[in-house]
């Protein structure tokens, strides 16, 4: 099962790579992985995504709890939250296929931030399943290059994740 894990950790220099190491050194694959300073500039947020059983995530839960600079914990997964993903894509855009795009842009409630006489550079943002549905729906041959930051997500209501 897919888990989206939010951890609030110490901002200092090498608790990312102790967190990778930890996923490393047993085995476990991170989908995706975003770190950034939160309002409190001595911590940061990492949220990562990972597919394991409920006991392999209460593993790596345990294993990240043990880490000196972690300060909490929560998978997201485990209760209401909402998820959003940022997807940039390229896209070969010539002659008839100009308006299909833009069309195709509008409907997924993307923006077109760049264009060139070839191409179009488009902006989505949803839960990766959207992202999925567009890259489905454009033809293969026409996407030139993507890149997606992976989840990002928080709790909803009153469930936070603060010290």
């Amino acid at each position: 099962m897919r888990h989206i894990i939010s951890l609030l950790m110490e901002n200092e220099a090498g608790a990312l790579s102790r967190v990778a190491g930890l996923f490393s050194a047993r085995g476990y694959n991170i989908e995706s992985l975003i770190v950034a300073p939160t309002e409190d500039p001595t911590l940061s947020r990492m949220t990562l995504v990972t597919v394991g059983s409920d006991e392999v995530i209460e593993q790596i839960t345990k294993q990240l709890n043990k880490l000196i600079e972690v300060v909490k914990i929560v998978d997201l997964s485990e209760g209401d939250h909402i998820e959003r993903e940022l997807m940039l894509v390229k896209v070969r855009a010539i002659g008839e296929d100009r308006e299909e795009i833009k069309r195709l842009a509008d409907i997924f409630r993307g923006s077109i931030i760049d264009v060139t006489d070839k191409s179009y550079t488009i902006e989505l943002t949803g839960t990766s399943s959207k992202l999925d549905a567009f890259l489905e729906t454009i033809q293969r041959n026409m996407i030139l290059e993507t890149i997606r930051t992976g989840a990002s997500g928080l709790g909803r209501g009153e469930r936070i994740l603060k010290e």
